[in-house]
Parts: structure tokens; sequence; C-alpha cells
């Protein structure tokens, strides 16, 4: 795969995996005494961010490059962690609080009598995987098809995905789904055998996200540099020239989004062992709005830009949470106001706009504007 990289992309690609080996070195290898040790819940905030990472990737590809504004890819985040957290119910068994060796807790508190049709297989790890991939695909597949083939564009579409995710929050969040209402899934114990709480376990689920970030990373800018992706691209310019050159805009552009969703449910899915717990709050439409938000700190219409400022954004959220609770809010939206006013292309594109308004770069070598 890598071969079909640039030299930046495989930077990139090679970069993520080998910063995590770098931090779980200082985590494990080294007493938590010594300064330069990386403590373990440090360890699960950054396995966060990175899946948080992949999930920009995901709408960054559909914006960035398909000119697709989609508000709706909380949805197949959280459709791939319902999917994980099935899985990780499954695996409590005899041990949870009610000690029934089939029914999770909240479905013998409901006195439900026997498993759902749709809970079935989800004690096999690679079935759950599977339908991490499956589900939101499919959902992502009836979507696009019902809004691309009607030619629903622009801020119709975003609407279109937003009342998507806002039909499965409300839905999800009704005992009768069967998928435990309010409170979700929780209380997990194992994953493939291992403690979900030990030290190990944890690295190595720190580990699985940032290698399926470079993977995300690779397939992404393989697909954006391919034939493909330039007419993706001219799609996102100037969609009605490219239908009269004869291209199946509406082909393309599933295409993309399905792939998009894919990946959105392969984070979810990573996110849900690392902070234990998925509830229908992952379905809220302010998630997929701040999703968008970080793209556009980092910079549409690239790679990096997306992965960017998933961290950034959320490490200061994590930050202003916990100095000034009462303030995030307000810093979120004065921040996307502020990039969007003063910084068009992200944080990537700083460099690039500071060197233009100092015309000091060739017009040959501008930024294109990501539509």
């Amino acid at each position: 795969m890598l071969r079909h990289l640039d030299a930046r992309a495989r930077l990139l690609v090679a970069l993520v995996p080998g910063l995590a080996l770098g931090t779980l070195a200082l985590n494990l290898a080294l007493p938590p005494e010594h300064a330069l040790h990386v403590p373990t819940y440090a360890i699960s905030l950054l396995g966060k961010y990175l899946c948080y990472a992949l999930l920009a990737l995901s709408v960054g590809l559909v914006w960035g490059y398909g000119g697709i504004l989609s508000l709706g890819h909380g949805a197949f985040f959280a459709l791939g962690g319902y999917a994980m957290g099935m899985y990780l119910m499954r695996q409590i068994g005899s041990r949870g609080v009610y000690g029934h060796p089939t029914l999770p807790d909240f479905m013998v508190f409901l006195n439900w009598q026997e498993l759902p049709w749709y809970w079935y297989g989800f004690d096999q790890f690679w079935f759950a995987a599977i339908m991490v991939l499956l589900v939101p695909g499919a959902l992502a597949f009836v979507a696009g098809w019902l809004a691309f083939r009607s030619r629903v564009t622009g801020v119709y579409l975003s609407i279109l995905t937003q009342a998507m995710t806002y039909a499965l929050m409300l839905a999800f969040f009704r005992n009768d789904m069967g998928f435990g209402g309010n409170n979700g899934l929780t209380d997990f114990k194992d994953i493939l055998g291992f403690n979900i709480q030990a030290q190990e376990t944890r690295a190595a689920l720190f580990f699985a996200s940032a290698v399926a970030l470079a993977l995300g990373l690779a397939v992404a800018a393989i697909l954006v540099n391919s034939r493909f992706g330039k007419v993706l691209v001219a799609i996102r310019d100037a969609e009605s020239r490219a239908r009269f050159l004869g291209y199946r805009v509406e082909h393309y552009k599933l295409l993309v989004f399905v792939l998009s969703a894919c990946m959105a449910g392969v984070a979810g899915a990573l996110y849900v062992p690392q902070v234990g717990i998925i509830n229908p709050s992952e379905f809220a439409p302010a998630n997929s709005i701040e999703i968008v938000i970080w793209v556009a700190v980092g910079g549409r219409g690239t790679l990096l830009g997306p992965v960017l400022g998933a961290f950034l954004v959320n490490f200061a959220k994590t930050w202003l949470t916990g100095a000034m609770p009462e303030l995030w809010l307000f810093a979120l939206g004065g921040l996307f106001i502020a990039v969007t006013l003063l910084l068009p292309k992200g944080l990537v594109g700083l460099a690039a706009q500071i060197r233009l308004k100092r015309g000091r770069l060739p017009s040959s070598h501008r930024v294109p504007a990501a539509g």
C-alpha cells in the first residue's frame, strides 16, 4: 500500500504508529516516578484523540474533497460504537449484576425473556467487526443513494444528514429498542479474553487506534491522489460541469460517502472499549457539528488538517472543561467564527496564507479552494 503514496503521505502514515510506539515505551518501560513517564490515564485520553482524529478524517474526506458537508457522521461513529458495545456486553455473561448467562443486565431489569434476534452473533468478535463496517456503511449507502440520485446538495443535504442523526438518537433513547435506552451499554469486562481495565490492554487499544488512523490516512491518500480523487475534486468545484462531461456524479459521491461512514464506524468501535460506555448521547446533533469544527480548524481539503484539528480542539476542550467549564461552549463557537473569518484554509494553510499575503508565494503554488 505504501508504494502508492507520495513522500509526504508516506511520512505521515509512518509517523502516527511511530509516535504511538514511543508514547507506549514511555508508559510501559519507565517507572511512574520518572519525569518522562506517561501515565496510563494519558494513554486512554490520547487513544480517544486518535479515534476522534480518524472520525475527523472521515468527515474531511467527504467535505474537503467531495464538497459534501455531512452533519450526520456522529451517527456512523455511534453505530460502530454500539456494534462493539454489543460484543463487549455479550462477553460479560454471568458476571453481570443479575448473573444471567445470556441477557445483559438492562434486559433482565426490563424483564426481557430472551435475547433479541439482532443480538445474535455478537458473542463472536469477527461478527462484531463485520457489523462495525456493515451497519454504518449500509446506512450511508441508503441515505446517500436516495439523496445523491435526487441531486440533494448543499445545505439541504446537511439538514438531511442532521435529521437522520437526530432520529436515530430519539430511537436509541427508547428502552424497547433493546440497546440500553438512556444508559446505553457499559460495565464491560473483557475484549478478546483480556481484561479491559488492564494497563496492557489499554496500551494495545491505544496502538490499535494509531494503526487504524494510519491505515485511514493511507486509504484516503491513495484515493485522493488517484484518478477517482481528481474527478471527486472536480465534482466538488463544478458538479454541473462534471455531469456535462459524462461522469456519474452520484456514483462518485456515494462511494466516498460510504467509505467515510465505514471509517467513522471503525473510530467508534475503537472508542468504546477505551471510554467504557456507549449511549444515545453520541448521536446528538451537536457532536456532528463539532466534528465539522475540528476539520475547519485543521484545514479542509487536506489529510493532515482534520487530524491536527481533532487533536488541538479536543486538547483545548479537555483543558477548558477542567479549568473553565462554563466557558467551553463559548470558546468553541468563537474558535469556529475566528477560523471561518481569519483562517479559511485552517491551521494547515496558515503558512501558505501568510506567504501569499507577503507576496512570496507564486500563483502556481497557491492553495486551491476546498469547495
